[in-house]
């Protein structure tokens, strides 16, 4: 039941989402159909654009009709590509999720040990080390972090490839799930795996870094505070292992507030990776969208803000039910 409401709510916010990203893409001083016929185009070619695409309707009846395709699943066409924008985003999604999944993976190898080793040394040079990696990692910027990764490990070490997901002598393997790491495993091309893994590696730490530095700070603050309960310091007292108090209680009641910060992270990672795929060519839904932005491409506009508003809902969800599983005091009905 728990679930129904939610996802009754769900539909609410995605409703005005899409209200609130097509006023603002439709009241921007801009002609849409000179930025996709250019500056060149006549005025009759501009008029048939404008029917062709609706965009010479009243703004309440274009609203309706996209309305209306979003109630069939049909997110409309892009003006610039003059493809099905579920098409264009069913080509770049699979990118940015794979990056992000990759990011998210970094974070919690990294922030992860670093915040729980912070609080239990705390005070002493590990916590130190993890402090400072935290503000360094949050106060760096993302794109000076690319540029550096790249020239360091790409160019002067070559341990690593530069942009793209593939080298340019790889194969792609057949598309099944778009991402590029799966798909060649599901072919049993060890090959091409192991290069995408290897494009995966500088993006993923460069757009991991700042989720791995806020997921330290927030690990070593949620579980000092957990440490400094009694019932902590009873199991303690009761002579319990030290790593079995950690693991059993401390943990347990320190993961709600880190699984709300990796929860929006995850969302902001998967809609925010612009720079990130920018620099590193990455051919995902950053660049895609900020295209459509640059051209007034106002479908796609709206069908990417839709997009990013049902990954946060849907994180949001998972979130809040994976809560019940580290409090028993939490129970949806």
């Amino acid at each position: 039941m728990y679930i129904l409401k939610r996802l009754g709510l769900m539909v609410f916010v995605l409703w005005g989402v899409t209200l609130a990203a097509f006023l603002i893409s439709h009241t921007l001083p801009a002609d849409p159909a000179a930025a996709a016929l250019g500056n060149n185009a006549r005025e009759e070619q501009l008029q048939e654009f404008r029917e062709r695409n609706g965009l010479d309707q009243p703004l309440p009846v274009q609203y309706g009709r996209y309305m209306q395709g979003l109630a069939r699943g049909d997110l409309g066409i892009s003006l610039r590509t003059q493809n099905r924008i579920t098409s264009d985003l069913n080509q770049f999604l699979p990118a940015t999720l794979e990056l992000t999944l990759a990011a998210v993976v970094f974070a919690l190898v990294i922030g992860l040990p670093l915040g729980i080793l912070a609080a239990l040394q705390h005070g002493r040079w590990p916590d130190l080390l993890a402090r400072v990696f935290a503000l360094l990692g949050g106060a760096t910027p993302v794109y000076w972090l690319a540029i550096l990764a790249l020239t360091v490990f790409h160019e002067h070490l070559g341990w690593l490839p530069g942009p793209g997901r593939l080298d340019s002598y790889s194969l792609p393997p057949p598309v099944q799930t778009g991402l590029v790491t799966v798909d060649s495993l599901l072919v049993g091309d060890r090959d091409v795996f192991v290069d995408a893994v290897r494009h995966l590696i500088l993006p993923g730490l460069v757009l991991g870094a700042y989720s791995a530095a806020l997921l330290t700070r927030m690990t070593r603050s949620a579980l000092l505070e957990v440490l400094s309960q009694d019932y902590i310091r009873t199991a303690r007292a009761k002579g319990m292992n030290a790593g079995r108090v950690v693991r059993k209680h401390a943990m347990r009641n320190a993961a709600l507030p880190i699984l709300t910060v990796l929860g929006s992270l995850f969302g902001g990672l998967l809609t925010g990776a612009v720079l990130t795929e920018t620099i590193f060519s990455w051919p995902g839904i950053g660049g895609y969208a900020t295209t459509s932005a640059i051209s007034l491409d106002f479908p796609a506009v709206m069908g990417v803000t839709l997009v990013a508003g049902l990954a946060y809902s849907l994180v949001n969800l998972v979130v809040d039910l994976a809560y019940a599983a580290f409090d028993p005091r939490i129970s949806y009905r």
